[in-house]
């Protein structure tokens, strides 16, 4: 079989490789291979994700497990399923975007700009299609570096402030995890994530089992980002380049997500339910990121802070989705709690997804106003919207999205958050619908009134230009996405769906 895994994930460092040796000077031929390699791989993501639902989204399609280091059992072990296919797809969208919009906006080290988004492209698709707990623990410490260089090189006055931040809270997750993936391997005798999962790992020792679970979590709190472990991220994302902050909110962020689904809840779904239920810090922390992220959201006047806060209180119902699964560990029995719990995951990938594409779209946004007044305090602006129409329509659709608005992508994630969380948990069900006024609240007074309504300041803004076309070719792809899965969620949801199913009925 062709190995279209290995190829796929391979195909972005190539580029980055053909980059090294091209001459600095030589900007537009580095340009044109980088764009073109990260769209070559976006081709082949959309054909793995097509041929995963061809042949079905609930078992690793296109699996390739290759002896890697023998002596410790690790494989180059790769698959992909109805979960991660979307996520290599969405992957591959926001860098090709990232990159082609870079093309008209980086000037400076051009060669080595290029050159990190390839690599940390490959580090990306890595972490979803690994199988193996070294081979992803790898590809996710690769994703420190291209990161760290892109906020402490492109980024803005306080870049370095904000680079050291990341890596130091991305380095404490990544070593209690790697201590917890050695004593994965040492219960188990394998890094195969399925296999150690039917294992279980710990099994009878409750207290090893909690500390293994909870080197994990804090891992993958810290990348999504959770209350309390969040506060890297405003000012990684204000720092940020712009299409440094599209791939960390879009994808990044989400591999700690991913991690929760993937990897927490099949090792441990025992100590996950414990502490829903009978301690439920975990619920708590879910509910916590909603409103505390909302609630400061509104306070911010820099917009992409506002947007980076925005993000801690969205992924904070993934938290909610997961935990309505993890609480129904054991009684999946009855039709209504796996349906439940089903619908928990399924609102959980779902919001991952959907908010790739809006916050991708909502930081570009920020960046082509940035890139235009040299300002992103909404304080200094009112009345663009005549203006600047086609921004101010484009800035609706993805705002409304990012509200909850039904019709648009943003609404679907949270619905079946909601619907997995009330039958499992209704007290945090009603707390986190707190988290959805205040938001609203926010996009329409913050970001659409202190932008587009009232008065034009003449002097200032009169000269202000609206979207070029270039500009319009980034954000149209995400706004169709956003109106399409809006209006008709069933592919994505069919995708997820099936292995979400295919997790719980194989949880021990």
């Amino acid at each position: 079989m062709f190995p279209i895994l290995s190829v796929t994930l391979f195909v972005p460092l190539a580029g980055a490789l053909l980059i090294m040796v091209i001459p600095s000077e030589d900007v537009k031929t580095i340009r044109r291979v980088g764009v073109a390699f990260a769209f070559a791989t976006l081709v082949l993501a959309a054909i793995i994700w097509i041929g995963v639902m061809q042949w079905g989204a609930g078992e690793m399609r296109y699996e390739e497990n290759y002896p890697w280091i023998p002596a410790f059992n690790i494989h180059f072990h790769l698959g992909v399923d109805g979960l991660s296919a979307p996520m290599v797809f969405l992957t591959t969208l926001l860098t090709t975007l990232s990159l082609f919009y870079s093309a008209r906006t980086i000037e400076e080290r051009v060669k080595e700009y290029y050159w990190l988004f390839l690599v940390m492209e490959t580090s990306l698709l890595g972490a979803f299609l690994s199988l193996d707990l070294v081979m992803f623990y790898v590809f996710w410490e690769i994703q420190l570096l291209p990161m760290f260089l892109l906020i402490g090189v492109w980024g803005g006055e306080k870049r370095l402030y904000a680079a050291r931040k990341f890596f130091i809270y991305a380095m404490v997750g990544s070593v209690v995890m790697l201590l917890a993936i050695i004593g994965v391997y040492l219960q188990t005798g394998t890094f195969n994530i399925i296999e150690a999962a039917a294992a279980q790992p710990f099994y009878g020792n409750f207290t090893w089992a909690g500390i293994a679970f909870w080197a994990f979590f804090v891992a993958f709190a810290i990348r999504t980002p959770s209350v309390p472990f969040h506060t890297w991220l405003p000012d990684a994302h204000t720092e940020a380049p712009t299409a440094g902050s599209v791939i960390l909110s879009g994808v990044l962020l989400q591999v700690g997500a991913y991690g929760l689904i993937r990897v927490a809840l099949p090792l441990f779904p025992e100590q996950f339910q414990y502490f829903v239920w009978d301690a439920p810090v975990i619920p708590v922390i879910g509910v916590a990121s909603i409103v505390y992220g909302a609630m400061v959201c509104m306070a911010q006047w820099d917009l992409k802070r506002l947007i980076a806060y925005s993000s801690v209180a969205h992924l904070g119902y993934v938290t909610l989705g997961v935990c309505a699964a993890a609480g129904s560990f054991g009684l999946l029995d009855t039709p209504m709690n796996l349906n439940a719990a089903v619908s928990g995951l399924n609102g959980a990938a779902f919001q991952m997804f959907s908010h790739g594409v809006i916050t991708g779209g909502l930081f570009f946004l920020a960046g082509m106003l940035y890139e235009r007044t040299q300002t992103r305090d909404l304080g200094d602006f009112g009345g663009l919207a005549r203006q600047i129409p086609h921004y101010y329509g484009i800035t609706l659709v993805i705002a409304f999205a990012a509200l909850g608005l039904p019709g648009l992508a943003g609404f679907w994630g949270e619905f079946f958050v909601f619907r997995g969380t009330v039958h499992a948990m209704p007290i945090v069900a009603f707390a986190g619908i707190l988290g959805i006024l205040f938001i609203a609240v926010c996009m329409l007074w913050k970001i659409l009134q202190h932008l587009f309504l009232g008065e034009l300041d003449e002097e200032k803004w009169s000269g202000l230009t609206d979207v070029a076309w270039w500009e319009k070719l980034t954000l149209w792809p995400l706004v169709l996405i956003i109106v399409f899965l809006g209006l008709y969620p069933a592919p994505l949801l069919d995708s997820f769906n099936a292995a979400m199913t295919t997790l719980l009925q194989t949880l021990p």
